[in-house]
């Protein structure tokens, strides 16, 4: 029996390939064997883009990113005076690390949790419809594929560790749950079976996809990781990973920072892996400026919609930048101006936003640094005009910085604080390069909070080095166990499979 095609539109990957803009009227295919359909790859892809749809809702306040970046140091959602963002409190233990068994049905971890799995059954099905068929560069295609397969089950098991597995579509039985060291292995063999296959150079056709600088980076981070997903030390190897990335000569250190994070930051040649985002050929997913600013704000970047004022940076965090670091700027602090340059003065009062949150239940209404790291564009309005900046999720500092901290972890980091790329990132910053005396633990987790801020790495940084259970602003000192995430009881519910992560 034929495989067919069910109810399959055209949304094209174009978003991802090119950004021409494209036919959006929708065509449905019913039962449309698919050795009639798929000539091409560029058929294929089409149809494949599905699975990278999947990557879209990521920065969303109730998805994967907020997830994690909520319940670290770097960010934090208080209640506000007039008892806005209370939510039930659903953001209050993600931040205190109380988010457990009987809170399962937290609707940001529910919604964080389907993202991945519904990104791997994706993956699947679209395997399952184009392997049986022949087109042009098909080896490359299935690679594609199996590795961002892969990277939805990276997240999976960075945020869960036990979790379902299954690779087959055309089973009808709940996925068993693995566990760590199963995942593990089956990410690695997947990148180590399939990375020869993918486009090497990342040319504008294969913007926004996988490509082997991108499975190297994921497989980079999975050694770096190893020690503590699955006590296996493989540091020597996340070295190696890095230098496949590096060798293929088409990433560099941007000279300005904040040129990663533009609007138009698909020029940039160092972000490695991004989820593309487009006006027309997208949905609103991308809306920092309402998640972060204050009303006030408006003027500074004339922003057409009402912004919510929630995601603030944590008090302490700010600390960890010096006055000189441009980084800084990442964040809106002190006096804010309009577009115009003018100081804003409201009802005789300045604008300024301070760092500090004087009481976590009752934020006022100006307090906390606020996120202004991706440009944000004029005329901003949720639904709208939403932002169109490409978010960043693998990039080369990335690379450079695992390199260094893997060469510190095996007593070599001096072999590798004077490379070019590494003094770099500290002097487009305004700071001085490092030497090796200068290489801690404390250090390179302080410096890498300030490169990637806000950029979804945190949780796992601070896991790695031993300081997620610590106390910070308003956090007490958690267990071991907090560094996984319950399973969302609808998961539990559907699946019998499945074993709760311990409290």
């Amino acid at each position: 029996m034929k495989r067919q095609i069910i109810a399959l539109t055209t949304f094209s990957l174009s978003i991802i390939l090119t950004f021409s803009c494209v036919d959006l009227t929708e065509t449905v295919y019913s039962e449309i064997p698919v050795d009639n359909f798929f000539r091409s790859e560029k058929d294929v892809i089409a149809y494949a883009g599905r699975a990278y749809v999947g990557l879209q809702p990521y920065p969303e306040e109730q998805r994967l990113w907020s997830l994690g970046q909520n319940a670290s140091d770097e960010m934090v959602i208080p209640q506000k005076h007039n008892g806005e963002w209370y939510e039930q409190g659903r953001w209050e233990v993600m931040q205190k690390h109380t988010l457990g068994s009987s809170t399962a049905g937290n609707k940001i971890l529910t919604k964080a949790w389907d993202m991945v799995f519904e990104g791997v059954t994706a993956c699947n099905e679209i395997l399952y419809v184009i392997t049986p068929i022949e087109f042009e560069n098909k080896d490359r295609v299935l690679a594609e594929i199996k590795i961002l397969r892969a990277f939805y089950y990276y997240w999976g098991i960075d945020y869960w560790g036990n979790i379902p597995f299954s690779v087959d579509f055309s089973s009808t039985e709940p996925p068993l749950q693995k566990d760590r060291k199963f995942i593990f292995d089956f990410i690695v063999k997947e990148i180590e079976d399939n990375v020869d296959a993918l486009q090497e150079f990342p040319t504008p056709e294969y913007y926004g996809r996988v490509t082997k600088g991108m499975a190297y980076t994921l497989l980079a981070k999975m050694y770096l990781n190893a020690s503590e997903w699955v006590g296996e030390n493989k540091f020597n190897e996340a070295v190696i990973a890095c230098d496949k990335v590096i060798a293929i000569g088409a990433y560099q250190i941007e000279n300005d920072y904040f040129a990663n994070f533009k609007v138009d930051n698909e020029g940039s040649l160092e972000n490695i892996f991004v989820i593309p985002y487009h006006p027309q050929l997208t949905d609103e997913h991308f809306y920092w400026e309402l998640l972060t600013l204050n009303s006030a704000s408006r003027a500074s970047f004339d922003v057409a919609g009402i912004p919510w004022d929630g995601f603030v940076l944590q008090p302490d965090f700010f600390d960890k930048y010096s006055p000189n670091d441009i980084r800084r700027n990442s964040f809106l602090f002190g006096q804010q101006y309009d577009s115009k340059g003018n100081p804003i003065i409201i009802d005789g009062v300045p604008f300024e936003y301070s760092v500090t949150i004087a009481n976590y239940n009752s934020r006022g209404e100006w307090e906390g640094a606020r996120c202004a790291k991706y440009e944000y564009q004029p005329g901003l309005s949720y639904d709208v005009i939403d932002m169109e900046n490409d978010f960043v999720l693998f990039r080369y500092a990335d690379v450079v910085y695992t390199k260094l901290e893997a060469l510190h972890r095996l007593g070599r980091a001096a072999e590798y604080v004077g490379d070019p790329d590494v003094q770099k990132i500290r002097t487009r910053a305004g700071l001085l390069p490092y030497t090796a005396a200068e290489i801690t633990d404390s250090e390179l987790l302080d410096e890498f909070g300030r490169e990637f801020a806000w950029e979804g790495r945190r949780r796992q940084d601070q896991i790695r080095f031993g300081v997620w259970g610590n106390a910070w602003w308003s956090k007490p000192v958690s267990g071991p166990n907090k560094k996984l995430f319950p399973i969302p009881q609808s998961a539990l519910n559907t699946n019998p499979n499945l074993v709760q992560n311990p409290d």
